[in-house]
């Protein structure tokens, strides 16, 4: 029997994938340019149905959450962003003023994180609604010239809560099923932030400027959107080195705890593994931490790294190392 994605998790099919060529993985394209700064790029597809709902997710909110998606990405490359391409498949169920909607959202994350120049294109859709973002930045020469190789305890720092926008999906998916069935409205006030985590997700455009203010040059740095195993996963990978995060570290927001139970969702799976966090998590050497910590109180210390023969795990209250899980598609979804 073929082993599915399932077996195999996203990061080993990758790697696999890439083995059989003769390229190695990157996280973006990147290349230096003729002043000596990287230049990044960053892209993503949004699917209707996949990535978002539109029966409850406003179209200006979704606009906004696509920008915000490949921006998290240069800024992980510690990039400032420069241009924005944008490719929208219209579906016949959309109608001018709602594109309107969905462009306007694109427009407000686009100058807030500081983008030069946009591009837009509009495409027919047969399949519902689809958005392509592709994102260009650049790293300056001191930047990438200061980073230092990484080292056995350096910090793994997470820049918010985690999980929360997963739970703010589900408890929105369900909160539709419900009123599909009866009518009934979903009452979103106690989970706002929860919801406002999926649907509108804020970063800070002035993250990767503060850190070359402050002189603190992240050896990796990962933007996490597809769960923090994925990225743990891809550190371990890139620095050849064990990563330890420690559970009763992990940021979460306030009501994660309470949704979570009404869904039986467990919050620190929905942090682990879980989608469109939009967080930043950053390795900083460890001679800088008190800097770091006085400079950056918005981010959470969840862990450090570790030799190489630890792996990635995620270390309990009790002590109790569990190896972080491959992670793949469900084979109820192919």
């Amino acid at each position: 029997m073929a082993d599915s994605f399932a077996d195999i998790g996203r990061i080993e099919a990758i790697d696999q994938l890439y083995r059989l060529s003769a390229y190695k993985p990157a996280d973006g394209l990147s290349y230096v340019s003729s002043a000596g700064g990287r230049i990044s790029t960053a892209s993503r597809l949004y699917a209707e149905g996949i990535d978002f709902n539109l029966v409850y997710f406003p179209l200006k909110h979704l606009g906004y959450k696509c920008v915000v998606g490949v921006a998290g990405e240069l800024y992980a490359a510690l990039a400032h962003p420069k241009l924005l391409s944008v490719v929208m498949g219209i579906s016949a169920k959309l109608d001018f003023p709602q594109v309107k909607e969905l462009w306007m959202g694109v427009t407000v994350a686009a100058k807030e994180h500081g983008f030069e120049a946009v591009n837009l294109d509009l495409q027919p859709s047969q399949n519902g609604l689809y958005i392509s973002v592709s994102a260009t930045g650049e790293t300056s020469k001191l930047t990438d010239k200061r980073r230092l190789a990484a080292k056995s305890m350096d910090l793994l720092c997470v820049s918010g809560p985690l999980g929360a926008a997963y739970l703010g999906m589900r408890y929105m998916e369900h909160g539709a099923e419900v009123f599909h069935k009866s009518g009934e409205q979903p009452d979103i006030a106690q989970y706002k932030m929860l919801v406002a985590a999926h649907l509108r997700p804020e970063l800070d455009a002035s993250v990767v400027a503060k850190l070359e203010d402050a002189e603190i040059y992240p050896s990796y740095a990962y933007f996490v959107n597809r769960g923090l195993s994925d990225a743990l996963l891809r550190l371990k990978r890139d620095s050849g080195l064990g990563a330890k995060v420690y559970a009763d570290k992990i940021p979460f927001e306030g009501n994660s705890f309470q949704l979570g139970k009404e869904l039986d969702i467990d919050p620190v799976s929905a942090a682990m593994n879980g989608g469109d966090d939009n967080r930043l998590l950053l390795v900083i050497p460890i001679l800088q931490a008190e800097k770091f910590r006085r400079e950056f109180q918005g981010f959470d210390i969840i862990g450090h790294l570790a030799q190489p023969e630890a792996g990635a795990v995620l270390v309990t209250p009790e002590g109790v190392e569990f190896p972080v899980k491959a992670q793949g598609w469900p084979e109820d979804e192919e």
